[in-house]
This record gives structure tokens, sequence and C-alpha cells, in this order.
């Protein structure tokens, strides 16, 4: 059985005529550019023959300030269920005090990059604007960027900063980190460095930290090579396979920088497998300084991010961009960890 016209239509009497669903038809009664021009002429028409008339007191409350930020967390490889990169739960605290202190209460939400999150935020008027944490593969991520830009979408995400990033971004000088590394490991007498990561476009994080490792290695005369770096993605499984990989590869090695904590804890496993030493064998630096690099044995030197700077600065910018203020991308520096398993 179809459904019943109300008394007084309403957007879902036109959402079930037009085969579409509720939020497409606020979108298209906005002038929404997400909605193509063929469904909203066919949306407006319907409006039309009903006698629909937008309800301005709801249109007035959903355009009022909520005094709520949203927190998007997008899913990561872990080795428990969380899902959820141990380095953004411990930027958790930062900003949510950050938003107590600004009057906002926060909001939540667990996503998958598959999913159409972009346009279901945009649309639910929950809150004033979204907090990005993570992102997996960066060429998903983009597209769905490029959508909350063109929907002037008020959001601020934790990632790479350059001159081409998309949206308000805050994030860790990632290359000026990668030199802070190599430089290190040159240091205690380490030639041929190996990086674990996906060096590419696809996680440019990890890209800028493999440039600033190379930076640092040509500036002490040494050639990098391009056989010694092996793809990563942030799990420990993942840092076990690639630092297999290399071990089978032949090519010798006596030092390994890993894009992140998790890959090092993974490669730590494989080299001691391997029945190699760490540091007198392999030297080893990991990147995030998750609570689990100071319990490893050897404890791993890593570079650690400022969090507490990343929660307050990804909260301010985001709450200048509501008031309509210039937000400008923000690069926060790192700092090297020395710990054990680069010890001489």
């Amino acid at each position: 059985m179809g459904r019943q016209p109300s008394a007084k239509p309403t957007s879902f009497d036109i959402a079930y005529l037009a085969g579409v669903s509720q939020p497409t038809v606020s979108r298209a009664l906005r002038g929404s550019k997400s909605v193509s021009a063929a469904t909203r002429a066919n949306i407006e028409r319907i409006a039309r023959e009903l006698n629909y008339t937008v309800d301005k007191n709801a249109s007035s409350l959903r355009s009022q300030r909520t005094h709520t930020l949203a927190l998007l967390f997008f899913e990561d490889p872990t080795p428990d269920e969380s899902m959820i990169n141990p380095f953004f739960l411990s930027m958790l605290g930062s900003i949510t005090r950050q938003c107590a202190l600004k009057g906002y209460d926060l909001l939540i939400s667990f996503q998958q990059m598959h999913n159409d999150w972009h346009v279901a935020y945009q649309d639910s008027h929950r809150s004033d604007g979204i907090i990005l944490l993570g992102y997996g593969d960066y060429q998903l991520y983009r597209t769905k960027l490029e959508h909350l830009v063109e929907m002037d979408t008020k959001f601020v995400r934790w990632g790479s900063v350059s001159d081409d990033s998309i949206g308000l971004t805050v994030g860790s000088d990632n290359v000026g980190a990668g030199e802070l590394a190599g430089a290190h490991l040159v240091e205690i007498g380490r030639r041929h460095i190996a990086f674990l990561g996906d060096a590419s476009d696809h996680a440019p994080e990890f890209q800028d930290r493999y440039t600033g490792l190379c930076r640092a290695m040509r500036a002490a005369g040494i050639a990098p090579d391009p056989g010694l770096q092996q793809g990563a993605v942030s799990s420990e499984a993942s840092g076990y396979a690639a630092a297999r990989s290399l071990l089978a590869s032949g090519q010798p090695f006596d030092a390994i920088f890993a894009a992140s904590d998790l890959i090092a804890i993974g490669a730590m496993r494989a080299l001691a497998e391997a029945k190699l030493r760490c540091p007198p064998d392999v030297a080893l630096i990991g990147f995030d300084d998750i609570p689990a690099a100071s319990q490893t044995s050897p404890t791993l030197t890593t570079v650690m991010q400022d969090m507490k700077g990343a929660g307050e600065l990804l909260v301010d910018a985001l709450l200048r961009r509501i008031g309509g203020a210039d937000a400008e991308r923000t690069m926060l520096p790192a700092k090297l960890i020395k710990r054990q398993s680069t010890a001489v």
C-alpha cells in the first residue's frame, strides 16, 4: 500500500512521489548543488503541485547554532577491535578539553571512509562544524573533502599540510620530522636506512616523512636506496609483513625508520624472529609516541607529535571558520624521543 499524503503536504510526501530520500528533498529545495538539475526540477515541480511551503519556524531553528562540534574518526586497522589509531585516541583528550573551554559540546562518531558520511553530516544539522581525524587512502578521502568544500561545510582536518591541501588543515611538519629521524640515524653511524610506510600520494603524511629521511641522508652524503622502501599501512601486521619482505629481499640495511609506531612494533617482531638484535644490528625509529612505544623491548625511539597543541588548534581553527573569520592552515613541529632502539 502506498504512502497516504498528509493533510498538510510535507517534505516526506514529496520524497515519496519523487522516489528520493527526504534529505535529498531538503537539499533540492535549498538549491544545493549536490542534487542534479533534473532531480531538483522534478522535486520543485511536485512541491508546486502539492502547494508545499517551507516551515519557516523549523527552517529558522535549523539555521541556528547548535554549540556542538562533531568529531569523526575513520576506521584504521588495529590489533584490537577498536579500529581507531591509538594516536588519535591520545589527541581526543585535548580536543574534548578545548571544546569544554569554549562552551561547546562534542559529538563523536566512528565512520567508514567508503560511506557517504560527508552527505549525512551536511544534512543532519547536528553540529556547527566537523573535525576529521584519520582517512586511510587519501585519494578516496580527497573526493569527500572536495564535496565538503563545494557545499561550504565548516570543517577542519588533521593531516598533511601543503599548498594544495583541501580545506582547513592542521598537521605536523612531517618533512621536518623525517629529517630529525634521518639525522639521528646518521649520527649514530647508520648508512643503509630502510623506510617502512606507503610513500605515495595515497598516504601524503608517510610520503612527507620519507621525503624528510631522504633529505637528511643526502645532506650527510648518503644516497637513499629506493630498494629499501617497503609499503605499509599503520598497523602491526603490516609492519611485520613489510619487515619480512625487506629481509627476504636480501638488501643490506642497518636501520629502519617506520612511518608509525604500530609499523615499527610489527617490524621489531620480524627482526627478533630473524635473530637480528635491535639496536646493535638494526636501529629502529617509529612515529607518534603512542603509549606502547615506551613498553616495547627494547623501548622504541620515536617522533612525538604535539597532541595538546593539535587538539587546541583544531578546535580554535574550526570555531574561527564557523564565526566567519579567516583561519589559516597550521603546521606543528615534532620532537624526537630517544629510547633504547637507537642507543649506542
